[in-house]
């Protein structure tokens, strides 16, 4: 367990925070400090084919130990982190023995991360949790989720004894704004199935997850000097603020829903007088209603293009992923192996469904089927973000006993 937060820690410390304003691919350089040092340690640690592309993409072979030709697997996680709050400085603390009760982050008193929002705190007194000083993400997502691969990695190098299957282990970049997989050459990386290491807690397959696509509403205004504006100047950001205030909150919000309920989250306002944008994310189990979400947003802006036909307002929608589900019926032994995993470990898994995405949805497809398992994360994208040692060792003991159950298939 000091190996695997040694690795946790020297990981989280990298400032690997994605851009989607960014056209270049990764969308920021210092992802590949973090790319090109696990390229590093994997053949350090003996894996064979160890690569990693201009894009950041690491991938790397953990040789099988079975005589027959078993399938191959692939353990994926991605080395980026959210653009919504800062990675920068990541200044990690180890509460060791973790005695109970909220944890007051020093960095900023007003962060709390409180037991009645964190209950599963409560079953980890005595453990050592990882949280950030309260000014930056902590970066577990996903770097738990890469942790926890290059020790398993390393375990099972050391351990020939061990059965097992060939593992391909993939690291990517930019899985944050929705482009993990974008230049990811899946004939080089092959498998009949994969696993992302990017789930919350301890014991849970994600076998599900929303369908997404971003909207980005751009209005354009006239700007001139305030002293003159009377009946010249078009305001780009009350419009833009009066178009965020007509979208539905109480029935198609975040903050109002849950479960299999989708909805629209602008994240993003930005801009000024002559021209002002915000990005919205559509979020629905039902990729049909993706769409009608789309036309809502073209209907909102309707009555404000005949209030102000001197501005523009554009609303451009792109795809971002969809739902696993679907194509994780392609290949059903993916969740029963990981299942078998779990339960090999003492532990009784929940199949779940993530309110969010992962390089799986994406992975899935494109005909990888791919869902997700738990790294022992917790509240990701915020500088409350942290993590348990325990949770983290657990999801690395299930790496190993999924490497053995695969590893009694035959091609």
């Amino acid at each position: 367990m000091t190996t695997l937060l040694d690795r946790f820690l020297r990981y989280v410390r990298i400032d690997t925070q994605a851009d989607e304003t960014s056209d270049t691919s990764p969308s920021t350089s210092k992802q590949l400090t973090l790319s090109r040092l696990l390229a590093e340690e994997c053949e350090a640690i003996g894996l064979a084919d160890v690569s990693c592309d201009k894009f950041g993409n690491v991938m790397a072979t953990i040789p099988a130990t079975v005589d027959h030709d078993a399938p191959v697997i692939v353990w994926v996680a991605h080395v980026d982190t959210s653009p919504e709050f800062t990675a920068e400085n990541v200044k990690p603390i180890v509460h060791e023995n973790y005695s109970g009760g909220d944890i007051v982050l020093p960095g900023d008193s007003t962060q709390v991360i409180r037991v009645d929002d964190n209950p599963v705190l409560r079953e980890l007194i005595g453990s050592t949790i990882i949280t950030t000083d309260g000014t930056t993400l902590l970066g577990a997502d996903d770097k738990a989720g890469v942790a926890v691969i290059m020790t398993a990695a390393a375990w099972l190098i050391c351990d020939n004894t061990l059965p097992r299957g060939p593992v391909r282990v993939c690291f990517t970049c930019d899985e944050e704004i929705g482009r993990g997989t974008e230049n990811l050459d899946l004939k080089k990386l092959g498998g009949v199935c994969g696993y992302t290491l990017d789930g919350e807690g301890r014991g849970m397959i994600d076998n599900e997850t929303f369908s997404a696509d971003q909207a980005v509403i751009t209005v354009t205004g006239v700007n001139t000097h305030p002293s003159k504006g009377k009946g010249v100047m078009v305001n780009a950001i009350r419009i833009l603020s009066r178009y965020i205030a007509a979208m539905p909150t109480d029935w198609l919000s975040p903050e109002t829903t849950d479960d299999r309920n989708g909805f629209l989250h602008p994240y993003v306002f930005e801009g000024g007088v002559a021209q002002s944008t915000a990005r919205i994310i559509l979020r629905d189990f039902d990729t049909a209603k993706l769409a009608e979400y789309a036309e809502l947003l073209e209907e909102i802006a309707e009555p404000l293009r005949e209030e102000f036909p001197e501005a523009k307002i554009d609303v451009a929608i792109s795809q971002q992923y969809r739902n696993m589900a679907d194509g994780l019926k392609t290949e059903p032994r993916a969740v029963a192996k990981a299942v078998e995993a779990m339960q090999a470990v003492g532990i009784d898994p929940l199949l779940s469904i993530i309110r969010g995405g992962t390089d799986g949805s994406l992975l899935t497809e494109q005909g990888l089927p791919t869902p997700n398992l738990s790294t022992g994360q917790h509240n990701p994208h915020s500088p409350r973000e942290w993590a348990s040692l325990d949770e983290m060792q657990t999801a690395a003991d299930v790496l190993i006993k999924l490497a053995e159950a695969w590893s009694t298939e035959r091609v």
